[in-house]
């Protein structure tokens, strides 16, 4: 069995271009993932559920975050949690990151 990997450079993982964003998995088991997405002025990530848990950390910039029907605007060092299952999205208020953990791992996003 290989040693899983557990340490990530900043140049480590493959991004991905979105419609007003881009995604980069930074690190991942398939108990759990660590993933980059990186928002322009203005970029949505629509709104979408899915049956992992997830916990987002804003990084940079400002973002609406919609969750199950309520929204906040939230900034860098604030963080929030989505409940499985659970419609949420965002929007960026200004240019910024999030940093997101999702478990299990998201394999529609390897």
């Amino acid at each position: 069995m290989s040693t899983p990997k557990v340490f990530a450079q900043p140049c480590d993982g493959k991004v991905t271009q979105l419609n007003g964003s881009s995604r980069r998995v930074i690190l991942d088991l398939p108990e759990l993932m660590l993933v980059e997405f990186t928002f322009v002025e203005g970029g949505v990530g629509a709104l979408h559920s899915h049956p992992h848990l997830q916990t987002s950390y804003v990084a940079e910039g400002v973002f609406e975050v919609t969750i199950d029907g309520v929204t906040e605007t939230i900034g860098a060092g604030g963080a929030y949690i989505v409940p499985s299952g659970i419609v949420h999205g965002v929007k960026a208020v200004t240019a910024g990151k999030l940093i997101d953990s999702f478990t299990p791992r998201r394999d529609d996003f390897m």
